[in-house]
């Protein structure tokens, strides 16, 4: 016998009319008729409601979705959104027989794009921010000089154990920080030389002492331009290196690993780095100060028609040579802060890209002001001292 087959019920297609607006009239009213599914698919077959007619400017609106038969997000958000064009146009709006839904998605839309209504400003507000940026200023004194403790107990520990350092890891960074670093260095002190003893011939022509510009470079180049332009060139090289170094590795979980076998992160990481920009650093000044001097020679020789022969005779008689040893006293403070700062934002670093950008850029913004800082109290002090 044939097996009889399955009982299979008829399938009803659900048919659902595409969407419609029909705009009427009731004596002074306006009326928009809303009928059939609202839902996305549907909408982008018929189109997705936009514009506004002419006629409804000034007056009443209702709008009335007693035909609406389904409505999707995408749809209620579309008529909230052309009710609300409706609305800048009418004088007044009323929405009839609104699905529950579609009052829901308008309701959590209008509370999203509610702007929160502006603090009425205070008169010590200012004051407040004031105080608020300087206690943030202290705080990032006290977390430097902290640091810096930490840093100078471990340079201790390693003058009285000097095997624990790693010479290979110094001598790369002063490779890298440092001799590096002199062609920028000297072609800027080149360059500063030249600007100074334009800008001071400039100035003394008017009296006849043109011979002077060479105190002038001399002094001014000698005693401070060549360790600040050095100072400020490395501390946009090296301590946005320093950081995103030491940043990139905290990130990837390399220090949690040093201290889990035992090493000590400042004594492997800062300390080197410390002590290469400490030793190089002078010499780095000292190739500033030369290629500054040169700039200022050759400027003068050909402005000034002061021979080389009288411009080094007029530097040896007129500079004396304490100028030189003010400047250079200041190298290995501005070499220091300039690598703890650097290590320090590293170390400071969170989780994501984004906070290595963010440190990379305080390390170089704090260096160059501590820099300036440390230049203008060394001046103040020598200035006492009568040097």
């Amino acid at each position: 016998m044939p097996r009889p087959s399955a009982f299979r019920p008829p399938v009803r297609e659900v048919v659902t009319d595409l969407p419609k607006a029909e705009w009427g009239s009731r004596d002074a009213l306006a009326v928009l008729t809303l009928s059939g599914a609202w839902t996305t698919e549907l909408l982008d077959r018929a189109g997705w409601p936009a514009g506004v007619p002419k006629d409804v400017a000034g007056r009443a609106v209702r709008v009335d979705f007693t035909g609406v038969e389904t409505l999707d997000s995408n749809g209620a958000l579309a008529l909230y959104r052309w009710i609300a064009a409706i609305g800048a146009e009418a004088s007044s709006v009323e929405v009839a027989a609104a699905p529950a839904f579609y009052q829901r998605v308008a309701d959590a839309y209008a509370m999203g794009s509610d702007q929160p209504p502006s603090p009425r400003a205070r008169w010590g507000d200012g004051l407040a921010r004031l105080g608020q940026q300087t206690v943030e200023t202290l705080g990032i004194g006290v977390e430097l000089l902290s640091f810096q403790g930490q840093v100078t107990l471990s340079l201790l520990h390693a003058m009285v154990r000097p095997m624990e350092l790693r010479g290979r890891s110094i001598i790369y960074h002063m490779q890298a920080a440092g001799v590096s670093a002199l062609p920028i260095v000297g072609l800027l002190s080149f360059l500063l030389g030249v600007v100074t003893a334009y800008q001071g011939a400039d100035q003394l022509a008017r009296f006849g002492a043109e011979i002077f510009t060479v105190n002038v470079v001399g002094i001014g180049v000698l005693r401070e331009m060549g360790a600040l332009i050095t100072a400020i060139v490395v501390a946009g090289r090296s301590a946005s290196a320093f950081a995103a170094q030491i940043g990139t590795m905290k990130i990837n979980e390399e220090i949690d690993a040093m201290r889990v076998i035992g090493l000590d992160p400042i004594m492997v990481l800062v300390v080197p780095r410390v002590l290469a920009l400490g030793l190089i650093f002078p010499f780095m000044v000292i190739f500033a100060d030369a290629l500054g001097i040169l700039g200022g020679a050759i400027m003068a020789t050909l402005s000034l028609d002061i021979t080389f022969s009288q411009f080094a005779k007029q530097f040896q008689n007129e500079v004396p040579l304490y100028h030189f040893w003010v400047g250079l006293v200041k190298a290995p403070l501005f070499a220091m802060a300039i690598a703890v700062i650097g290590c320090q934002q590293g170390l400071k670093v969170g989780q994501g890209a984004a906070s290595v950008g963010i440190r990379t850029t305080a390390a170089v913004v704090q260096a160059i002001f501590f820099v300036i800082v440390i230049d203008a109290a060394m001046s103040i002090f020598f200035s006492l001292l009568g040097v």
